[in-house]
């Protein structure tokens, strides 16, 4: 490949336009010399096209892909490990690979057995929010937000550099990561908040409702994500995930056995520590 890229030049095809991949098509438009949606919901692509989000919207992967200098993949980690298993049948060409899952290991390694012909490069973007679709797209969503990208050893320096004009025009901080590393990390930022906002929303009485205020929104906020969104990652990731749970699982229980025999003193400490933590881990 040649070691030049232009985003300004590329043909780019957006492989999932729900709110991660429609707010990137968005903040795309007029930044890459075509733009092609592919998604298997008609209804997306019909607002994608009514919108002039896309230049081009197709259901079938096999029939844009062909023309794509850089494929973004923007789906669930399932889907997208199910695209590179298939993306050696999609497209005869070469082309540069970006995924945004949610977890890297089990992604790069499917990018790994990739033909040589693709140039492949791992990606999560720190941002999102539980309300899904292209009509909740939004094209700042990315802006400032961190950009993780975990290449692997066959990655090129064409493939680092259409990743990192793809985050100058989208306004991302780039960060590169080990994707091990990237799994281990997210677990306890990411994933395991999600567990535990499932959880207070399990755990709280239904005749609460009406007295619930910010603090419980707030905490709560990521229970309203779908579930088809994060059993993938919670599959891909299972052992940081479980590690994650298992350290709270101690802090919770110092919580209960504190309260359990009225002891305040232990539990103001854990209280304080908690704070300074808290203020720590957010600068």
């Amino acid at each position: 490949m040649d070691s030049g890229f232009s985003l300004k030049s590329a043909t780019v095809a957006v492989v999932g336009l729900g709110l991660m991949g429609g707010s990137l098509a968005l903040a795309l438009r007029g930044q890459c010399s075509r733009l092609l949606g592919i998604d298997p919901d008609l209804a997306a692509l019909e607002l994608a096209c009514r919108q002039n989000i896309v230049d081009q919207a197709e259901t079938d992967p096999a029939k844009l892909l062909p023309q794509a200098d850089l494929v973004i993949l923007a789906a669930p980690v399932p889907a997208i490990l199910d695209l590179l298993e298939d993306l050696p049948n999609l497209t005869p060409n070469s082309c540069i690979v970006l995924d945004l899952g949610s977890t890297k290991r089990a992604v790069v390694e499917r990018m790994a057995a990739l033909p040589a012909r693709f140039d492949p490069i791992g990606g999560h973007p720190i941002c999102g929010k539980e309300k899904l679709s292209l009509a909740n797209a939004e094209r700042t969503l990315y802006y400032a937000a961190p950009f993780l990208l975990t290449p692997l050893p066959r990655t090129t320096e064409r493939a680092r550099t259409a990743a990192v004009q793809l985050l100058t025009v989208l306004g991302a901080k780039p960060i590169w990561l080990d994707p091990i590393e990237h799994d281990r990390i997210l677990a306890h930022t990411s994933h395991l908040p999600f567990l535990l906002s499932s959880i207070l929303a399990l755990a709280t009485p239904a005749e609460c409702a009406p007295l619930i205020g910010p603090g419980f929104r707030s905490t709560a906020r990521l229970a309203g994500t779908p579930s088809s969104m994060m059993m993938g990652i919670l599959q891909t990731n299972r052992e940081n995930i479980l590690a994650a749970l298992e350290a709270v699982q101690e802090e919770l229980a110092l919580l209960i056995s504190a309260l359990a025999e009225d002891d305040y003193d232990t539990l103001q400490l854990t209280l304080d520590s908690a704070r300074k933590k808290y203020m720590e881990l957010v600068g």
